[in-house]
Order: C-alpha cells, then structure tokens, then sequence
C-alpha cells in the first residue's frame, strides 16, 4: 500500500486531523503579529531614533501625540549639548512648548532649554515655569536655570532632595496600598480609596521608592490624611546635588545631610556628592562671613 495516496490513520484507525491552508495562514499571522508588536511599539516610543528635519518639526507640532513631541525634544537636546547650531530655528517651538498641556512635555522642555544658555526666550521661559502646577516641571526648570547663573528655583531644588507626600483627596477608606520600599515611578498607583461610590486612585508625582505608608488596606481616612511619602529616585538626588553644589545655602544642610550617612539605601556616588556640596556651601558661607563657622550643629 503506497503511504503516499493513503491517508494518515491515528491509533484507533481515526483519520488524524490535518491544518487547511487558511488555518496555516492564520497562525503564522498571528505568530508574525506576537513578534512584530513589541517591536512596533518599541519604535514608535524609543527616543534614540534618529528623526529628519521635516520629523523634528512635524513631532514637536503633533499635540495628539505627546511622546512624539518629547521624541523631538530629546533629540534637540542632545544636539544642542553637542553645540549643534542648526537646531537654532526650533527655538521658538522650545519657547511655546513651556506652556504645553501635558505636565511630560513641560517637563522635558524644562530640561531642553538647560542645554543652550543663548537660547532666546529659555531664561524668561524657566522663570515662569517655576510656578507650574507640577513639581517636577518647577524641578526642571530649577535645575536648568542653574546653568544659568540664576539661583530662583533654588528651594525648588531642594525639595527634589526630599520625599513627596501622598494625602488623600477626600474622605473614605483605604481598598489597597503599595509596600514599603517598593520602587514606583511618576504617576504609579500608590494606594486606592473608596469615597461613596467613587474610586480614587492615588499616584505618586515623582519616581522612587515608596518610603512610609500610613494608612493601610481597610484603614478609613479623612480628607487631607497622609497615605504614604515617596522617596526620591537616584537620578533625581544626583541632579539636585550637583546643582546645590554651586547655589546651595547653608540652610538648606539639613536636606543634603540626610545622603551623606552611610546607608544601604543611598548609593556611594550620592553620599560622595553630598559631602561634596555640604563642603562647597560651608566653604561659600565662610568667605561671606570670614567668622567662625561650627560646621555641623
């Protein structure tokens, strides 16, 4: 009997059941789709690819697609810390931008318009944006106007040293909370709350670790109570350090001193930069006033 004109038989004689053209097409669609996805998205959010000028201008434009008007922004920046002049005619769009709608545009054009000091409009640009209702676009902001030469924003920046608190909104009890020294980032959920038929979720305004948790599942709050505090994430601390290090006063010591202890959760290139600032500020302080300084209290 020829096993080639024959048709496959199972075990129990049963005809063993075989995949249609279509049903292949099908899953080799469905196959291609599971690995070209990621991939896809990987693209349409990854800011290291390089975009033409005709992109540059189309994305920093494109209000209905904030990531793609912080993938310009991104790459204007590395090339104007590369002193690339040509990206000069954008500077206007930099300017508008500080006023964008979305608190992750401000933000990054916060930190874009730090890059070029010649820029026209950044200064007062920065200046205003001291006053945003984000914290981290202040933050921003702060950090870039210490390039410069302008020490505004100063208290903003130590309050990048310091931990966020999570408070409650309004009254009602709590249905879930994070744990201790979980890392969360800006916008991760904290904590949720019911208030009469209403569910709010709690998110942090900054990225980090989550350091103390107050009030616990089940727990009833009021409005105004303090959920939780989040501490501030390296990069963050690193940022604020370095820009402390040349417009820090002594009163803002006791924010720096609490990286320059030796502890498991503060990595060695922030205690090494804290005591770094806290020497540059007390040496700054003493050539203000040539009287005797006590150093730490």
């Amino acid at each position: 009997m020829n096993p080639s004109t024959e048709e496959e038989k199972g075990p129990s004689g049963s005809q063993s059941p075989t995949m249609t053209l279509r049903n292949r097409l099908l899953f080799f669609l469905v196959a291609w789709l599971i690995v070209l996805m990621p991939v896809l998205f990987w693209w349409n959010t990854w800011f290291g690819r390089r975009l033409s000028e005709q992109q540059i201008g189309e994305y920093l434009r494109d209000d209905k697609h904030p990531r793609h008007i912080q993938h310009a922004l991104v790459q204007l920046g590395d090339r104007m810390a590369r002193h690339d002049g040509a990206v000069e005619p954008w500077y206007p769009e930099l300017v508008r931008l500080a006023s964008h709608p979305v608190e992750e545009v401000r933000n990054t054009d916060a930190w874009v318009m730090g890059q070029d000091t010649a820029g026209g409009g950044f200064h007062e640009a920065l200046l205003k944006m001291l006053g945003d209702s984000s914290a981290m676009v202040r933050g921003n902001a702060a950090l870039s106007l210490v390039r410069f030469g302008d020490s505004t924003g100063r208290l903003q920046i130590v309050t990048l040293l310091e931990p966020a608190i999570v408070s409650a909104p309004a009254d009602g009890q709590v249905l879930d909370a994070g744990k201790i020294d979980t890392p969360i980032h800006q916008g991760g959920l904290v904590a949720k709350i019911r208030s009469g038929s209403q569910t709010i979720e709690l998110r942090s305004p900054i990225g980090g670790r989550i350091e103390r948790v107050f009030a616990g599942k089940g727990a009833t709050i009021a409005a105004g109570t303090e959920v939780a505090r989040v501490g501030p994430g390296s990069e963050q601390v690193w940022e604020a350090l370095r820009a402390l290090y040349f417009v820090g006063q002594p009163e803002d010591l006791p924010a720096i001193r609490r990286y320059t202890r030796e502890s498991p959760e503060t990595p060695d290139r922030l205690r090494q930069q804290a005591v770094l600032t806290e020497k540059a500020i007390l040496e700054r302080a003493a050539k203000a006033d040539p009287g005797p300084m006590t150093g730490r209290p």
